[in-house]
């Protein structure tokens, strides 16, 4: 990227002082303050002279290291045809995530959220032996996802820009290979762009293969939640953690089941106080964390019908929907209401079966179209019933008894009901057992920034992607999916990168490494752009020319030594504004040519620390280059 020497008179740009009605995130407030972007829908910004910059020194940095792996770029249109997405069934998979549309002759096409179905058409149009192979290539490109509320500004946006990388590889080893270089080379990314991460093992979703991870920027206002342990290095999203099952034991020590009355318990806390001071089952220590709690699910696949689930889950937990979803996607889940019930006992062409059977707030596992073992072994007509993995055989609970005011006491997993699976679907909470080592686990709040996958050989199966072996067989190719949302990059960077003050960006991003502000003096030519009305008590530099001409001729000087600069030059403005907008915009030194210019000296502060110091004019130069070559 040239060098540069940036007028403020001439800028493109208008600061703002208050921060957006729209805006709800640090980033997005001061990134719309600072004049880096200007809203253009919703979802989509539109990127100004400053943003352009930052998003451009992000992308060199994210070329450098592609290139550094050996990966060759390549570009897509983001206008693609239906019939390789339904090819490989993202078609449908998709859901309302995509935009879709049909051109004047009725075919139908999307604009892509992601490209490895055209990736793997390119290499199988161009490659067939396997002398080829292994090959990695990436683009940098537009994407979309039709978000049902788009927010946050550029964190989560309907447009976006995105480097998306895919490896092809023989054999699995291969793959495991080209992971570890993508990972690497995603470590040196974030490291050089000065950002707090966690790397974090992740579920696949919609793109599949055997495993996948996450980086994950540490942010108070992030989306994703995962957890890290205490005592070890494991770290999950929440949607990837796995449970640790107890052992189990003998369904058989335990005494036979027994039905309550159980009037007026709504709710977990007020069934726990029955029972505790009924002593139902002999004893007066029941907790919320002894009772199974069985949750009606309607869970609905792409372009199919509903299906009814329900999962059985310790009481003092909360179901997690996102964790559901993630273990049943591509289905769609939601929870059953009182319409849901209606509808079931209006198919069962029962009225009133379907209440008698599921009794809202009763529902127990050992029903006879759920989970009994007279169900298991009938296995038709039955509702599929999971469990949380802390249900083991041979653990007793207090349930409900699927009547209404009724729940039952020593209903036993492996004797009383036989559950079809486990599924994750309980919330995860902080002092939560590591699946790694037992120690405790912590909540976190992040902003993915990454994303790797194991594809393997989903897509390659899709499209019958093979090169030809040297004993003459086909060898089915093996891929890998490897993806950084750069525009995202822009506003995490600002989430990390900022103060009360406004912007305090890493150099290696920096619209400008410098920005001079001269105490005194300004353009005067007419017309000037990101022009202000002179407040009352500015000093229009009149009688004090040479601060301006010294700030001038030193950004000159710093520009011609490779530094990009910002000189705020503009008319009619105090020191005070012109500081408060240097502040705002957020270069990581400021340097002020003031009151001590007839002494040779200029302040320099740094925008991160805050620290001020005296500097001769003549050491500026050298000394913001060192401090420009260390930054990287």
């Amino acid at each position: 990227m040239p060098r540069v020497l940036m007028r403020m008179s001439t800028l493109f740009l208008r600061t703002l002082r208050e921060d957006p009605a729209e805006a709800e995130v640090p980033s997005h407030k001061l990134l719309l303050r600072a004049g880096y972007i200007r809203r253009a829908a919703p979802g989509g910004y539109t990127w100004l002279p400053l943003g352009k910059r930052v998003l451009d020194k992000i992308a060199k940095v994210v070329h450098e290291e592609m290139a550094a792996i050996g990966a060759q770029e390549v570009h897509f249109p983001a206008l693609l045809p239906r019939e390789a997405y339904e090819q490989s069934g993202r078609w449908l998979a998709y859901g309302n995530d995509i935009f879709r549309l049909k051109d004047r002759r009725g075919a139908d096409y999307l604009l892509a959220p992601t490209h490895e179905e055209m990736f793997a058409l390119l290499v199988k149009d161009l490659y067939a032996s396997y002398k080829d192979y292994p090959v990695i290539l990436y683009q940098l490109q537009t994407k979309f996802r039709d978000e049902a509320r788009p927010r946050a500004g550029l964190l989560r946006g309907r447009e976006f820009l995105m480097k998306d990388s895919y490896s092809f590889d023989l054999t699995d080893e291969g793959l495991a290979e080209s992971y570890a270089k993508h990972r690497a080379a995603y470590i040196k990314i974030f490291d050089r762009l000065g950002l707090d991460y966690t790397i974090v093992s992740a579920m696949t979703g919609a793109m599949g293969g055997s495993g996948s991870e996450e980086f994950l920027a540490t942010a108070p206002v992030g989306e994703d939640t995962y957890v890290g342990c205490t005592q070890c290095d494991y770290a999950a999203n929440t949607e990837a953690v796995v449970t640790p099952a107890p052992e189990p034991g003998d369904p058989t020590a335990w005494p036979p089941m027994t039905v309550h009355d159980t009037p007026d318990t709504p709710t977990i806390e007020s069934l726990v106080a029955l029972a505790n001071a009924k002593k139902l089952g002999g004893r007066a220590d029941w907790t919320a964390a002894d009772t199974l709690k069985n949750v009606v699910l309607k869970v609905t696949p792409p372009g199919g019908e509903p299906e009814v689930l329900v999962v059985g889950l310790p009481g003092d937990r909360e179901i997690d929907l996102r964790r559901i979803e993630a273990a049943l996607y591509p289905a769609t889940v939601a929870l059953f209401d009182a319409a849901d019930f209606a509808q079931l006992a209006e198919r069962s062409g029962k009225p009133g079966a379907a209440q008698k059977t599921l009794v809202r707030g009763y529902i127990g596992p050992q029903l006879d179209v759920l989970a009994s073992p007279a169900a298991q072994r009938r296995k038709k007509n039955k509702i599929r019933y999971l469990v949380d993995p802390r249900v083991v055989t041979g653990t007793s609970w207090l349930t409900g008894a699927n009547e209404e005011g009724r729940h039952a006491v020593n209903v036993v997993a492996g004797r009383d009901f036989v559950p079809d699976g486990t599924i994750e679907a309980a919330e995860v909470r902080s002092g939560d057992p590591c699946p790694r080592c037992g120690g405790a686990l912590a909540l976190r709040r992040g902003i993915e920034i990454g994303h790797i996958f194991m594809l393997g050989r989903r897509f390659s199966d899709a499209f019958g992607l093979d090169a030809l072996g040297p004993d003459g067989k086909p060898i089915r190719i093996t891929m890998g999916s490897y993806g950084i949302g750069v525009s995202r990059l822009v506003a995490v960077i600002a989430e990390q990168h900022h103060d009360e003050k406004g912007l305090a960006w890493p150099a290696v991003v920096a619209p400008a490494h410098v920005h001079i502000v001269p105490a005194v003096g300004g353009a005067s030519r007419p017309g000037t752009r990101n022009r202000r009305p002179n407040p009352a008590g500015a000093d229009t530099g009149e009688g004090a020319p040479d601060h301006l001409t010294a700030a001038l001729r030193l950004g000159e000087d710093l520009s011609a030594a490779g530094v990009d600069v910002i000189v705020d030059d503009r008319p009619g403005l105090s020191f005070g504004v012109r500081l408060t907008d240097a502040e705002l915009i957020g270069a990581p030194w400021i340097v002020v040519v003031g009151r001590r210019l007839a002494e040779g000296l200029v302040e320099v502060r740094q925008r991160a620390t805050g620290q001020t110091q005296d500097m001769p004019l003549g050491d500026v130069v050298g000394q913001v280059k060192q401090w420009v070559g260390q930054a990287g």
